[in-house]
C-alpha cells in the first residue's frame, strides 16, 4: 500500500522479465500451468497463491469476479477469451 507496493504492481503487470506476466501471457497464449512453469523456470507466485486465495474467497463468502475467472482459467479449462467477455458481460454495480 506504498510506493513499494505499487512499483513492484507496475512491474508486474509491464515487464517482459516479470515472472508473473510472462506466465500471464505464455497462459493466454493457450499453455497449461506446467508448461508455463516449466517456461519461466522459477516461482510463478500468482499461479502459486490463486488456489488459496479462491478457496479464502470461498470460505468467507466473499465476490471476486476477477479472481474466480483466473481461478477458472487455469483450473476449469476456461478460455481467457470466454473469461474476458465473462467479466466484460458481467451487470454494473456499485463495488462499495
Amino acid at each position: 500500500m506504498d510506493l513499494h507496493g505499487l512499483g513492484d504492481l507496475i512491474v508486474t503487470c509491464l515487464s517482459e522479465h516479470s515472472r508473473n506476466r510472462k506466465a500471464g501471457v505464455l497462459i493466454g497464449q493457450g499453455k497449461g500451468i506446467e508448461e508455463a512453469r516449466k517456461e519461466v523456470g522459477m516461482v510463478i507466485e500468482s499461479i502459486d497463491n490463486i488456489e488459496v486465495a479462491y478457496e479464502l474467497g470461498k470460505k468467507y463468502d466473499v465476490e471476486m469476479p476477477i479472481l474466480n475467472t483466473v481461478y477458472d482459467i487455469l483450473y476449469k479449462n476456461l478460455s481467457p477469451n470466454e473469461g474476458v467477455a465473462r467479466l466484460m458481460q458481467r451487470t454494473k454495480k456499485s463495488e462499495f
